[in-house]
């Protein structure tokens, strides 16, 4: 194709002598093929990566889909755009039993491109007031921070991130810390000294909780807003939040992605079974109907071994 093109360039070039044109148009005409040639890579190259599918993408559509066939209690998640994977918005519930209780707190997680290689960043949307969220959201907490040896910031390395970490322990993390602020190293230290006096005090001085009281009020209108009923019961809180799917894109997606690798695993896991039961010998096959069923001649019925 690309031949074929470069010489139908070719003979426009020789014309262009032929009719006496000047030197600097035929080199116009191969400077323009040359330019054409190299958007035309260029083309070929963003298409081959679109079509391509990252591994991030894969990782994510996973997570998902385990999340919402088993969500964590107190959490709700959906995608802030069906189309786009790396952007979740996560609502979080406000534990019973504690000053959170009743609370609607809405927040955002990014993941980059190289996920789980590299942290996703959490951060809430919700106004609060914490030792560890800063004023613009961000929460900072250990487990997001990149696995990187940094002795002046008193971490572990074990307990940054590392790619066996996923979405589930991420927001494990972050409602332990609402409730368990870390005020050695705090992102607000207004809040974290506020907070150390009021647990000091044991709940004598009430500044700090009189204003988590106020934000977990400020949070019903939002809830209202969006037809969420919020749980303010502990067996409420249990009940794990499925969230109904706006339509099967995501479903396909997914089984587009892993249906023929799950295929042939079945396949393969089949195939092995048949080999170690042929193995193993005494099988005998009763059909009824088109339904087979296997029974071990060495075994009786009830699964113990023939004396």
């Amino acid at each position: 194709m690309a031949v074929a093109w470069q010489k139908r360039r070719f003979e426009a070039c020789c014309r262009v002598v032929q009719e006496g044109f000047c030197e600097a148009r035929i080199e116009a005409c191969v400077d323009d093929a040359s330019m054409d040639s190299r958007a035309r890579r260029r083309r070929s190259g963003i298409t081959m990566a679109h079509q391509s599918t990252p591994s991030s993408q894969k990782a994510l559509m996973m997570e998902l889909k385990s999340l919402q066939d088993q969500p964590v209690e107190g959490f709700r998640i959906t995608l802030v755009e069906e189309s786009d994977l790396y952007n979740w918005e996560v609502a979080i519930f406000g534990p019973p039993n504690t000053l959170y209780e009743g609370g609607y707190f809405k927040s955002h997680i990014k993941f980059p491109v190289d996920y789980p290689y590299s942290p996703p960043t959490f951060r809430f949307l919700t106004k609060m007031w914490h030792p560890n969220i800063y004023e613009n959201g961000d929460v900072c907490i250990s487990i997001l921070h990149p696995p990187v040896d940094d002795p002046q910031s008193g971490e572990l390395p074990s307990e940054r991130w590392n790619p066996t970490q996923n979405v589930r322990t991420i927001l494990l993390s972050v409602i332990s810390l609402l409730n368990e602020p870390n005020t050695f190293s705090p992102a607000n230290v207004d809040a974290s000294v506020m907070f150390r006096k009021w647990r000091d005090s044991k709940g004598k001085d009430k500044e700090y909780a009189e204003i988590i009281r106020k934000q977990v009020l400020s949070t019903t209108a939002e809830a209202e807003r969006d037809g969420v009923k919020v749980p303010t019961t502990l067996a409420e809180y249990c009940i794990q939040t499925r969230v109904p799917s706006q339509d099967s894109s995501s479903d396909l997606l997914y089984d587009d992605l892993y249906d023929d690798d799950m295929e042939e695993e079945d396949d393969d896991d089949d195939e092995s079974e048949m080999e170690s039961v042929g193995e193993a010998g005494g099988i005998s096959g009763m059909e009824d109907g088109g339904m087979s069923t296997r029974r071990y001649d060495n075994q009786d019925d009830s699964g113990n071994e023939d004396s």
